[in-house]
């Protein structure tokens, strides 16, 4: 009986870690990204500040009437949309800050700057399919 006990504690304590840790576990939405080119002031969150170049544009998906406006996103290339490159990704995942809205019409769900898109993808292939996470 004692025994029992003792394995009913064990899964309590699991239970609990499980529920602690359940907020911190994060799902990478799927989608594609685009990129445009400088200059990229002025932008629709932040006027003429410079917020460097690890930048991108949200599209309608994640714009939010400008909620968008600050997040940071993960993003990684998993692949080619048969448009260009039929293997566009380098392994790489880049953070870029949303500074700017895509508006109607936008080719991606996220319109990475020049220079992010690089860094995760052969320029050539235009657009990518990606993984992106809120950090």
């Amino acid at each position: 009986m004692e025994r029992m006990g003792f394995k009913i504690r064990v899964l309590m304590v699991v239970m609990v870690a499980v529920v602690i840790c359940l907020p911190s576990v994060t799902f990478a939405a799927q989608g594609t990204a685009t990129f445009y080119t400088p200059p990229y002031v002025p932008s629709s969150c932040n006027g003429y500040q410079n917020d460097g170049v690890m930048i991108a544009a949200a599209s309608d998906v994640i714009w939010g009437n400008r909620a968008a406006c600050g997040r940071m996103y993960r993003v990684k290339c998993i692949g080619g949309t048969n448009q260009g490159v039929p293997q566009p990704c380098n392994g790489n995942s880049v953070v870029v800050k949303i500074v700017d809205y895509c508006p109607p019409g936008c080719r991606g769900t996220i319109d990475l700057s020049q220079e992010a898109f690089a860094a995760i993808a052969n320029p050539d292939a235009g657009k990518i399919n990606i993984e992106y996470t809120q950090v």
